[in-house]
């Protein structure tokens, strides 16, 4: 815990990286659903999970390889701070999305704008299908709304961002 500590003192990415954790988990548990087309409704806190991959990807910028202790400390606060409901799905949906978001944007020689946009529209649907698969409420139209509304933050980085 100390070295997780040390890594987000004078780091301003990874510290909002952490701090859009546990927002988003608050989120989820205390913000009412929203009510959708076809009958659907998803969790308020859907719309900010976008921007955690996004701020992700500067953390990562900022602190280099050492971004994996910051995901796996995000990880394990999904697990704490999640309604004990969605815990487990939450930390690991978190854990595998944030993995596939790490790895894509690491290895793609792309400007940034493009390694965000990239890694959040391949991690986006792997954290949304595995959430709702291991909570037992996959459906195409739930998954396709919320990828949607998860790539809201990658693209408003990607049109914003100049580099």
């Amino acid at each position: 815990m100390k070295n997780i500590c040390t890594c987000i003192i004078g780091h301003k990415f990874t510290a909002a990286y952490l701090a859009s954790i546990v927002l988003v988990n608050f989120a989820f548990s205390v913000l009412p659903m929203i009510q959708l087309p076809f009958e659907q409704s998803i969790p308020l806190g859907t719309f900010l999970v976008g921007f955690i991959f996004v701020i992700r990807d500067y953390a990562q910028r900022e602190i280099g390889g050492k971004i994996y202790a910051a995901m796996l400390a995000g990880v394990a606060l999904s697990y704490v701070l999640a309604d004990p409901f969605v815990a487990l799905a939450s930390a690991v949906a978190f854990g595998i999305s944030e993995l596939i978001d790490a790895l894509v944007y690491t290895y793609t020689k792309k400007p940034m704008r493009d390694r965000i946009l990239l890694s959040s529209a391949i991690s986006t649907p792997v954290d949304s299908a595995v959430f709702l698969l291991m909570l037992g409420f996959f459906d195409w139209i739930g998954l396709i709304i919320m990828i949607a509304v998860k790539m809201i933050g990658a693209f408003a980085v990607y049109f914003i961002a100049k580099e």
